[in-house]
């Protein structure tokens, strides 16, 4: 009996040394890591792919859309902050809608005090440094989503990047979300095009076409399953759903699909569990 004892306490004990450093983001793990803004970023990895792209002129997000069941509607995965400013998400959307409801409070302060729209730059960096409190105050957590936030200002068109560590980067251009890869395989290979697209039409075109790569072989873009955002030096950020999406996808039409080869993603599973938009 004491000895069953004594191996029932030893591999508890194995137990705790192995999970003690994901019980709170302020521990960290002897190897440098916070393990619970790594569950975090893998969130993000699970919600519904997204990407944005910066033209000469113009910024586009374009954003696929889930749907929890067939008797719901699609998730809304793009949202306007202000006139020259416009954000998509993947990961979890009642985290989106705090940084988002954030981030207009932002922009309408601004324009309260200074009458002039806030600078894209100050608006992420704003996001960053309230996002990087929940990652160093026990008792809370990092936001489990991911932003793309695309904007103008003085200095032209911006695609930034806000990851839940609360790091931020400005961006050619970026996907994230499920089977992103494939998208910035495509990105990748065409990125030095866009800097001198002055065509808003072509921009949103290049971007459906990587935003196509994220599907399984057997699926389309259509007019229920994405939407696109765009904002531009002398355009207001616009958002276009269902059938205003259709005239976009035409331009599309009869374009070889390169990805959507992995119809079968162990992530899946799981990105319908975590109910991750």
């Amino acid at each position: 009996k004491q000895w069953y004892q004594r191996r029932v306490a030893i591999t508890a004990g194995e137990r705790m040394y192995r999970n003690q450093y994901d019980n709170d983001v302020t521990v960290w793990s002897p190897q440098g890591r916070i393990h619970q803004i790594e569950y975090a970023m893998e969130a993000v990895k699970q919600g519904a792919a997204t990407l944005g792209i910066k033209g000469k002129n113009h910024s586009v997000l374009v954003a696929l859309k889930r749907a929890s069941s067939d008797l719901s509607s699609h998730q809304k995965k793009v949202i306007p902050i202000d006139d020259h400013a416009g954000i998509s998400i993947a990961g979890l959307t009642s985290d989106a809608r705090i940084l988002s409801r954030f981030m207009r409070t932002e922009c309408l302060n601004h324009r309260y005090i200074y009458g002039s729209p806030l600078s894209v730059a100050r608006l992420v960096s704003s996001v960053g440094d309230k996002a990087q409190t929940g990652t160093q105050v026990m008792g809370r957590r990092p936001y489990g989503v991911g932003l793309l936030v695309a904007g103008v200002d003085e200095a032209g068109p911006h695609v930034y990047y806000i990851c839940p560590s609360s790091n931020f980067y400005e961006c050619k251009c970026m996907a994230i979300g499920a089977r992103s890869q494939s998208a910035r395989t495509y990105l990748e290979r065409h990125k030095d095009e866009f800097g001198n697209v002055e065509d808003l039409g072509e921009l949103i075109a290049h971007a459906l076409r990587a935003l196509r790569d994220c599907l399984p072989a057997d699926t389309e873009l259509t007019t229920k399953n994405v939407s696109v955002g765009y904002v531009g030096r002398d355009v207001e950020f616009t958002m276009k759903d269902d059938d205003d999406v259709e005239e976009y996808l035409k331009m599309i039409e009869g374009d070889e699909k390169k990805g959507g080869a992995a119809s079968a993603d162990p992530e899946q599973g799981a990105e319908d569990t975590m109910e991750t938009q």
